[in-house]
């Protein structure tokens, strides 16, 4: 028992250690190696970025794996090792990357207690501007996300490069493998990582990973946080927008949009009655648009909203509009001769707003004549032919239209005597003292003829009432008896209806003597001269024999009867009479029994007798046309006057020809030309003449000949010159003068005529040139690419003259046109100037022909050639500097690429491919876009204004072209913009944001698709998201445009439009008007507004929810955008920019600018802002290129091609006119610099500030109504006169024409729009009008700055009553105080409107110190002036203008309004810009600020008025 005790003890000992040892004997068989599952490779990173090493091994037992470098474990604050799978993975990170120390061999080795093994991976870094074009660039990478448990998380990642890089994700660092989470975690096609049922072991820090054989990139990283599910603030459903009721035509259209909001979202469909218009299956959620079409019959339809917390309705009311029906058939209820009155009945029910009348005489060919604005249902139609059968019709009107007409009704007019006599009297003698009279019917009888009335008589110096009467009826024809023999009577005949006696016939005479011929009818003049006058007519009655005539006549004024005798005909020419006189003639004809009866007195004036004549076009250039004419010797000036285009010109006739310049290229013209003959009824003469085309505009170039040390070679600028017969080359000589040369002609206008008469051709006797005019030097029929001065060509056909030595010269080349009427010429500018080297040497005895400075020896030539290379240096030197921005704009891709440009544009256009370019080869260069972006390359600035100008020629076809080309970029997605929960936040449908570039905005919990907003990032100017670019925020959407402008950190907001415009919603109010008011998460309160004329800045105070900070963010709301089009002019626009630009502080987010859709007008301000700031750093613009990139980031960026045009104009004028605004410290310094001539101009800075100002001239087509004939008279000078646009419009006065017509315009102030009316001093005929004015437009405040006479000349009626009321039309003016101040008097005046009684104080400002001629010595008196007036007007002004006048209305009219504008800015801002004031005037009225005294008397006054602050401070 011992024994077998013992043995069972020993076992439980044994049993143990034998299983450890058998454990230890089958471990020890199967332990392993370390072998790698995941081995490095080698990566290329970018410098500053980050790049991984993932390294894993697995073995037995479990290995360890590091990570060394050169056999060192890697040791440095940058390179971290990151361990997983419990030490047997890990991964070597290095962040930031830097070369060349980080590049280099790293190894992972993996060891167990069997061994070890390792691996190694290669690092290779390259600077981000050396990057190869493939290298993978992250567009879109992750953003922070909050999500709730269980539900998915998506993290975005978007890459390109070439090849397309393969995206992989990191969190925390170590690599995803989506394949390990069966399937709950995906990659998606497009590179997101989709987490389905999140878990909380989810949440941390994302990172995604471009890679391709260029290379590696990652994004920045992204937190997911995941949440525990909480319960959702549930919102019952609410309309944010209900349906609104409309009417319409019939079978018109209608949209009916209906919004409701909630949380669940409800979904929104729409009923008719009992019927569901929205299908079950398409109902959205939150936005529903009915969209109706041929709508025939009013109904109600009815929005319904709907979420498991209620349902809602509204109903909105289409109500059908229809025409009235025909209103009942007239009747006449009173006629006259000329008029019908009638009644109708209305017909209608509901009701007209007014009848229109239609009638017309019942003939076959008569049109309706219309009556309308008839508000009763009797009327009177006036102007109407007697005796006249009417049809007369009624319809009526109301607001949808005009209804069809009623039964027409006929009627007749009542007679009225005859209007018109009988005609062709005639009278003939018969026997026994028996006269015959015959005549036709009057042309107008005006009833029916009861017969007819001769009147004759023996004298007819007695009055009608002592004539014989003999009484006619139904008869053309009567003999009148017992007349008195030998004597000659005078017969009159008249018809005559059942109301009157009709208009005498004129008188006829007739001798009673039978066989004596009847007086001659038909006596008239016809071709006159000077010294001669045809007389025509028509023999009375054949049967009389006629044997002779007799004719006698007289001067007009004095002298004695004269008669001449001649046989029978019918005309007769009077000569030997004397010029410009008046003769009277009469005439009777002969037979044998005697002389006949005379025929009344015809006067005719003999012309003038040397006149010119035969005027005709000589020629035309672009801008100048030469009118001729023929004129013999006359002692004594004779003055002709040329009108054309609303314009004069008085010119002497002896000159026989005139230059009319400053003329537009390619137009037509017509020249009246009336000479001092047709004063008195003389004729006038007519030419038409057309202007050359727009060419040549750039100048010859000048270049120094390398082969020849004695001339110049002068290269010419290609242009189209398929119309051109001739080429000639013209040297000019300028005078020996220092500085400019002041009387140097355009050469448009040099006498062309006498330039080709002294063209010598080769090898014929040489005429001796006069070579102190302009001459021709060279003339081809094609124009070579250049040409050599003095020195043969062997194309030129005319003699090649060298220079004359120390003299200086300018050239320009001539061409002529074909033309199918006289001749025409284009000329180019002129070149550079150019001098030839001065000989310093005694003259030889050469013969003073050709070839005199080129033979003066061997010690010339070599002071000669020494110039020559001077100057070649010099040239050179000068033409590389032109050359080189040119060059820098047209480098190609490899030129490019080393020097890695900042500016996104520049990186589009080297990286940007087209999507269908085709090219094979994908490194290849020619891969790039040239198609779109190289064929427009940047625009140096001093080529902007020739470039524009092509690009606006033939109604704008280049610009046309060049708009449309652009890439509309419309290939990318905007799935978040097209998720049903974010299409209520859109304002237009087909306006989204695209998914690569939108905003997003951080999540809001549990509310999906809050990160949704239409916006997009915008680059700027060598600067990424410089700005957003956003719509107008929706009500729905006030919260999220809040929290963009926080969470992107935006300190300036751009609005681009008004609220409303033409009656439409653009934009929702999304500021607080007063206090505080809150969106969201955001508390927005309103700190400050300043309303200015086209501007209105507000500051905000922001606080958001949660957070102790507060910021301050300025709104800038541009208000002079029309709402059709673009501004007229960029001037306004261009001050609101700066002032934007001045506040942006440089440290802020984007600037977020929006219009309505955040496209056009946003897209115009976008592009403007960047080119001026690319335009300090480049000095060129590449319009074209921005708006491409911008069209890549949203869509439609600048909408239309007329905002594509105004970017351009207004970087035209940015560019013409720089920056002139000055701080108000510096004005005295900057004023300083003004007075000093500029280097190389010979002018003051002042005078060329001023010029610069003259550049834009205003087209015609600007004054319409100012020209119209009823008008002219109404202009104190013919060249003043009011833009349309900007004009002030009086009320018509019914049937006046022009009444709503006066010379005068609205002028924006500093804070107000239409703050001053600026107009001319009134005239006699104007002074009604100009009380009219002040009334209409309640302008209580006159400023008067002249007196009535100066100079001896009228500059103003006085239009004001001195002592005693006096009525101006309607108004009735009482004088009721004037006050006699130091510079000025004050009137005041009670006008009261006779109309209403209505009555007001008008109070009238003189200024009394500004001189007759120039300006005030001292600006202080003015200053003083004008602070009163200002000071009056915010005393007692109503809201209406000041009208300030002058006598024209803009020059000291112009000083005033200008100072009163920039004197308050100062006050306000501290800033001072005068040109731009004056500039923006004469935006809005021509010539503001006349003269350059005048503006250079704003410049002191303002330095006046700084040292006056202190008494001016109100």
């Amino acid at each position: 028992m011992a024994t077998s005790g013992a043995l069972r003890i020993s076992l439980q000992v044994l049993l143990p250690v034998i299983t450890l040892l058998l454990s230890l004997l089958l471990t020890g068989s199967n332990a392993t190696l370390p072998r790698f599952t995941k081995v490095p490779v080698d990566q290329i990173g970018v410098s500053g970025g980050v790049v991984s090493f993932v390294c894993q091994a697995t073995g037995d037992p479990k290995p360890k794996v590091s990570w060394n470098k050169k056999g060192k474990k890697v040791n440095s604050q940058r390179i971290e090792t990151i361990e997983f799978d419990e030490g047997a993975g890990a991964v070597l990170r290095i962040q930031p990357l830097r070369a060349p120390r980080d590049e280099n061999v790293y190894e992972c080795v993996a060891e167990n207690s069997e061994g070890e093994i390792v691996t190694s991976a290669k690092l290779s870094i390259i600077r981000e501007d050396l990057l190869p074009p493939g290298f993978p660039n992250i567009d879109m990478g992750p953003q922070l996300k909050v999500v709730e448990r269980t539900r998915t998380a998506t993290m975005l990642c978007a890459a390109s490069g070439n090849p397309d890089p393969e995206i992989t994700w990191y969190k925390d660092f170590l690599p995803i493998d989506p394949t390990a989470s069966n399937g709950r975690i995906k990659q998606l096609r497009s590179g997101a990582l989709q987490i389905e049922n999140s878990e909380e072991t989810d949440q941390g820090k994302y990172e995604c990973v471009a890679s391709n054989v260029e290379g590696v990139r990652y994004s920045s990283p992204a937190n997911l946080y995941v949440r525990e599910l909480r319960e959702v603030r549930r919102v019952p459903p609410r309309f944010s927008i209900p349906p609104a009721s409309q009417e319409i035509m019939p079978g018109g259209s209608v949209n009916i949009t209906c919004v409701a909001v909630g949380s669940p979202m409800p979904y929104v469909k729409w009923m008719l009655n009992a019927e569901d218009l929205t299908p079950e299956d398409e109902m959205p959620v939150g936005r529903n648009v009915l969209e109706l079409s041929n709508v025939r019959e009013s109904a109600n339809y009815t929005c319904v909203a709907m979420s498991s917390l209620g349902i809602i309705e509204s109903m909105a009311q289409i109500t059908v509009k229809s025409l009235p029906k025909p209103p009942g058939t007239p009747v006449v209820t009173e006629t006259t001769a000329t008029s019908v009155t009638i009644t109708w009945d209305s017909g209608n029910p509901d009701p007209v707003t007014y009848y229109i009348i239609q009638y017309r005489a019942k003939s076959p060919d008569s049109k309706y004549e219309t009556m309308d604005d008839i508000t009763t249902t009797r009327y009177s139609i006036g102007g109407l032919y007697p005796n006249t059968e009417y049809e007369i019709r009624v319809s009526a009107v109301n607001t949808i239209g005009q209804g069809p007409p009623s039964e027409p009704v006929e009627t007749r007019t009542g007679e009225q005597a005859p209007a018109s006599p009988p005609r062709n009297i005639k009278a003939q003698i018969l026997p026994q003292n028996t006269m015959m009279v015959q005549w036709e019917e009057p042309e107008e009888p005006n009833g029916q003829i009861k017969g007819y009335r001769v009147y004759y008589t023996m004298d007819n110096s007695q009055p009608m009432s002592l004539w014989q009467i003999h009484n006619v009826q139904d008869s053309l024809i009567t003999t009148i008896q017992s007349l008195v023999p030998q004597e000659t009577y005078t017969i009159k005949v008249l018809a005559f209806t059942s109301v009157g006696d009709g208009p005498f016939s004129e008188p006829i005479h007739v001798k009673v003597l039978q066989g004596v011929p009847g007086q001659p009818s038909k006596f008239q003049v016809g071709a006159v001269s000077d010294t001669s006058i045809q007389l025509t007519w028509e023999p009375a009655y054949e049967k009389e024999g006629i044997i002779s005539y007799e004719l006698r006549y007289m001067e007009s004024t004095f002298g004695g009867q004269m008669k001449k005798t001649f046989g029978p005909t019918t005309s007769y020419v009077v000569e030997g009479l004397r010029p410009n006189t008046e003769y009277r003639f009469s005439l009777a004809a002969i037979s044998n029994k005697g002389i006949g009866a005379f025929t009344n007195d015809i006067t005719q004036k003999t012309l003038q007798a040397n006149v010119p004549k035969n005027f005709t076009v000589k020629w035309a250039t672009k801008s100048t046309v030469v009118i001729a004419w023929k004129f013999s010797e006359s002692r004594s000036p004779y003055k002709c006057t040329i009108e054309y285009n609303r314009q004069k010109m008085d010119v002497d006739a002896r000159q026989l020809k005139v230059f009319v310049t400053g003329l537009r290229p390619n137009t037509t013209y017509e020249f009246t030309v009336i000479c001092q003959e047709s004063i008195n009824g003389g004729q006038r003469h007519r030419v038409i003449a057309r202007t050359a085309p727009l060419m040549l505009i750039r100048k010859p170039k000048l270049d120094i000949y390398s082969n020849s040390d004695t001339a110049l070679t002068m290269s010419f600028p290609s242009f189209d010159s398929k119309d051109v017969k001739n080429f000639y080359v013209v040297v000019v000589p300028l005078k020996k003068t220092p500085g400019t040369v002041k009387d140097l002609k355009n050469p448009d206008e040099i006498d062309i005529e006498e330039l080709l008469r002294e063209v010598n051709p080769k090898r014929r006797s040489r005429r001796q040139l006069d070579q102190k005019k302009p001459y021709i030097i060279a003339c081809f029929r094609q124009l070579p690419a250049s040409f050599t001065v003095g020195s043969e060509n062997r194309h030129s056909n005319c003699e090649n003259k060298p220079l004359e030595p120390g003299q200086e010269y300018v050239f320009f080349l001539l061409v002529e046109l074909n033309a199918t009427s006289g001749k025409m010429f284009a000329a180019s500018p002129y070149t550079d100037t150019v001098v030839t080297p001065e000989l310093v040497v005694d003259p030889l005895p050469v013969d003073a022909g050709d070839g005199l400075i080129w033979v003066l020896g061997p010690v010339l030539a070599v002071v000669f050639i020494i110039c020559i290379v001077i100057a070649i240096l010099l040239y050179k030197n000068h033409k590389r500097k032109e050359s080189e921005p040119r060059t820098k704009c047209l480098l190609n891709n490899a030129d490019i690429t080393p020097h890695h440009p900042t500016d996104p544009v520049e990186v589009r256009r080297i990286n940007f491919q087209t999507p269908d370019s085709g090219l094979s080869s994908p490194q290849s260069e020619a891969d790039f876009d040239y198609e779109s972006m190289m064929n427009h390359p940047p625009i140096p600035i001093s080529e902007l204004a020739e470039h524009t100008e092509l690009l606006k020629a033939n109604d704008n076809l280049k610009l046309s072209q060049e708009y449309e080309s652009i890439d509309p970029g419309q290939q990318f997605t905007w799935e978040h913009s097209n998720l049903e929960v974010n299409k209520p936040k859109n304002r237009y449908a087909n306006v989204i944001a695209y998914d690569h570039s939108r905003v997003i905005l951080a999540p809001i919990e549990g509310i999906t698709g809050s990160d949704y907003i239409n916006a997009n990032y915008i680059d700027g100017y060598r600067k990424q998201n410089a700005y957003i670019a956003t719509q107008g925020p929706l009500p729905e959407t006030f919260g999220d445009f809040w929290r963009m402008v926080w969470e992107q950190r935006a300190a300036t907001i751009v609005m681009m439009t008004r609220l409303e415009e033409k009656s439409r919603i653009k934009c929702d109010q999304y500021w607080p008007s007063r206090g505080t008011e809150t969106y969201g998460m955001t508390q927005v309160t309103l700190l400050d507004t300043i309303e200015l004329a086209t501007f209105c800045v507000r500051t905000f105070s922001l606080h958001k929810n949660g957070s102790s900070e507060k910021r301050e963010v300025r709104q800038f709301q541009f208000t002079a955008w029309p709402d059709h089009g673009v501004p007229e002019y960029p001037t306004p626009f261009l001050a609101f920019l700066r002032r934007v630009k001045t506040c942006n502080p440089p440290d802020a987010g984007p600037i977020i600018a929006h219009c309505s859709a955040g496209v056009g007008r946003t897209g115009c301000f976008i592009v403007i802002d960047a080119m001026l700031e690319r335009i300090k750093h480049e000095k060129t613009v590449d319009i074209y290129g921005h708006v491409t990139l911008m069209r890549s980031q949203r869509n439609y960026m600048v909408q239309t091609e007329d905002q594509y045009s105004f970017i351009h104009d207004a970087l035209l004028e940015a560019v013409a006119c720089g920056n002139t605004e000055v701080a108000a410290r510096s004005l005295y310094s900057y004023i300083q610099k003004l007075a000093q001539v500029e280097s190389g101009e010979h002018v003051t800075g002042m005078e060329l500030e001023f010029k610069r100002l003259a550049n834009s001239k205003a087209h015609t087509s600007r004054f319409i109504s100012a020209n119209l004939p009823c008008n002219k008279f109404k202009n104190r000078l013919v060249n003043i006169m009011p833009y349309e646009t900007t004009r002030v419009c009086l009320q018509p006065i019914r049937g006046l024409e022009g009444s709503d017509y006066i010379n005068a315009s609205f002028i924006d102030g500093y804070r107000q729009q239409k703050a001053y009316i600026a107009t001319q001093g009134p005239l006699a005929e104007t002074t009604e009008d100009f009380w009219r004015m002040l009334w209409e437009n309640n302008s209580t405040i006159v400023v008067m700055l002249t007196k009535l006479r100066e100079m001896g000349r009228e500059k103003c009626h006085q239009y004001w009553p001195a002592e005693r009321s006096a009525r101006y039309q309607y108004f009735v003016v009482d004088p009721m105080a004037e006050y006699n101040m130091p510079q000025y008097i004050l009137r005041e005046f009670k006008v009261t409107d006779a109309r209403d009684g209505q009555s007001r104080t008008v109070r009238q400002f003189q200024f009394t110190d500004w001189p007759e001629q120039g300006v005030p010595k001292s600006g202080e008196g003015f200053i003083d002036f004008i602070g009163q007036v200002h000071k009056t007007k915010e005393q007692f002004g109503q809201d209406g203008p000041i009208s300030v006048h002058c006598s024209a209305g803009v020059g000291r009219t112009g000083v005033f309004i200008t100072l009163s504008i920039v004197l308050e800015r100062m006050r306000y801002e501290g800033v001072v810009d005068i040109f731009q004031t004056v500039k923006m005037l004469r935006t809005q009225r021509p010539a503001m600020v006349q003269t350059e005294d005048e503006y250079q008397f704003c410049y002191h006054a303002a330095l006046e008025y700084l040292g006056s602050f202190d008494h001016y401070a109100t």
